[in-house]
């Protein structure tokens, strides 16, 4: 199994264009305050990306988020330019080229958009896109974002707690693990002619991350809805983890008793290990992991590689997760 070189040269920009945390929030405060204007409930609900994109030709439709108070949901650095967030990320339905998913992915159908929720809880259901986004109060989470390839990016992410779902559906006490299955469309989803990966793609967590405050359902970033290729309408982030155990477009979501059986980790299991949290002690088998480059920073692939962090920086938060495993056994 051999991963696509991550490194495209036109996506590396000089620091000049990238988006500066107080530009960001100031475009943030623009779309809330546009939000509660005339016409704002048609421009935030999910139907309104073409009307905002009238508005903002290219924008897609706010969706604003109060900023949270939850520990460790803002990690106070720069914010990576939106520019490179949705065209440089990896999204193998639509290609294995860093730049496939933002060529191919408008032809993905986000409305309407059900997610099934079923397995071992006591409230099996279907909710549609709308329940979903009312189910609890948006929150803006400034996450890092670590790739297994060794790059990473800062995104602020628009959604609510994972656990504000699994709470409304009472998963029974045999549930031990949770599965996410995302979208499979052949007709709008080249990639899956590739056998790269066995399709749908699944990912898992354990209940006990699953749970955990920080691991966020997104429906937007940027104080918008979600671009196709970075998974609309509904993905998973969980930030102490490499990116790919972070779902995209999910469609159903299963409680089961036995750990899943995840993508990357049937293609790859000496090389994806279930819980592939972020860990710079733990090498992957054909690169280490000790260090990473930050997309967008000045000097592009030559630029200075910084320290990766345990658990990608969350580990006062999420360590106590993982107390008395050994996380080179478990990667």
């Amino acid at each position: 199994m051999i991963i696509r070189a991550a490194d495209n040269g036109y996506l590396h920009p000089r620091s000049s264009e990238i988006t500066t945390q107080s530009a960001y929030l100031g475009r943030r405060e623009w779309l809330h305050r546009l939000a509660l204007g005339a016409g704002g409930a048609a421009l935030t609900g999910w139907a309104a990306r073409d009307a905002m994109a009238a508005v903002r030709p290219g924008k897609l439709a706010a969706l604003a988020g109060a900023p949270s108070t939850l520990p460790g949901a803002s990690t106070g650095e720069k914010i990576s330019a939106y520019e490179h967030a949705s065209t440089y990320n990896n999204f193998y339905e639509f290609g294995t080229d860093k730049s496939d998913p933002a060529a191919r992915a408008k032809s993905l159908k986000t409305n309407p958009w059900t997610v099934s929720v079923e397995g071992l809880v006591n409230k099996p259901r279907t909710y549609g896109l709308e329940e979903l986004l009312k189910l609890a109060p948006m929150e803006e989470r400034i996450y890092r974002l670590r790739c297994v390839e060794g790059w990473s990016m800062v995104i602020p992410w628009v959604g609510y707690s994972l656990a504000a779902l699994i709470r409304a559906v009472q998963p029974l006490g045999s549930a031990k693990y949770v599965e996410f299955v995302t979208q499979a469309d052949p007709q709008a989803m080249p990639g899956l002619r590739s056998s790269v990966l066995l399709w749908p793609y699944v990912e898992g967590l354990r209940l006990d991350e699953a749970t955990h405050p920080l691991t966020l359902l997104a429906f937007g970033m940027y104080g918008e809805v979600l671009p196709n290729q970075n998974g609309a309408p509904v993905r998973l982030v969980v930030p102490w983890k490499y990116g790919f155990k972070s779902g995209k477009s999910l469609v159903k979501i299963r409680f089961t008793d036995k750990e899943p059986r995840t993508a990357w980790n049937i293609a790859a299991p000496q090389e994806y290990g279930f819980y592939s949290n972020v860990n710079p002690d733990v090498a992957h088998p054909r690169w280490s992991q000790a260090t990473e480059r930050r997309i967008g920073e000045e000097g592009g692939l030559l630029a200075k590689r910084r320290k990766t962090l345990m658990f990608n920086g969350y580990e006062p938060h999420v360590g106590q997760l993982y107390a008395g495993m050994d996380l080179r056994k478990s990667f």
